[in-house]
């Protein structure tokens, strides 16, 4: 079984845009809106896959992701999806030890930016990065099957 174990924050400032090392504009839409899990197709660039997630509230959950042809993909986000497609720029920072991806929402959630840092242990220290702010992990708010129904700039 894959365990995703992650922690999500709000950003103090943009002194991490200095430290982008690549950026990639991913699009995803959510094919299940009910039930114990999430499933999401998400397009980067010209690759795709699909993804379960658990719905449990917290930084450790059961992912399961497979990349799948282009083609379905794009089919899925256009005619299966329950909701808007997410629309965002990922950025990857390395900071200390770890690779942390910053997310740039674009669209009805356009402000909002959210760091994730994936840790090997829900116990597993970090780096506090200087431009990190409050943490968001346990907000189902800012999860990304929750901004489809509920828009950043809706709050």
């Amino acid at each position: 079984m894959a365990k995703e174990i992650e922690r999500k924050f709000l950003l103090a400032s943009d002194a991490w845009r200095h430290q982008i090392e690549r950026s990639e504009r991913m699009v995803q839409g959510y094919l299940n809106d009910q039930g114990p899990v999430s499933v999401r197709a998400r397009i980067a660039g010209s690759r795709a896959w699909l993804n379960i997630k658990s719905r449990t509230l917290g930084i450790s959950r059961d992912e399961f992701e497979y990349e799948i042809p282009l083609t379905d993909a794009e089919r899925m986000l256009d005619h299966l999806t329950t909701g808007p497609v997410i629309d965002k720029t990922r950025h990857f920072v390395t900071y200390g030890e770890h690779l942390w991806e910053i997310d740039e929402f674009h669209g009805e959630n356009d402000g909002l930016v959210v760091a994730e840092v994936e840790l090997e242990s829900v116990d597993q220290p970090f780096h506090r990065p200087d431009w990190l702010g409050d943490e968001v992990s346990d907000d189902a708010r800012y999860y990304n099957v929750s901004l489809v129904k509920n828009p950043y700039s809706q709050w």
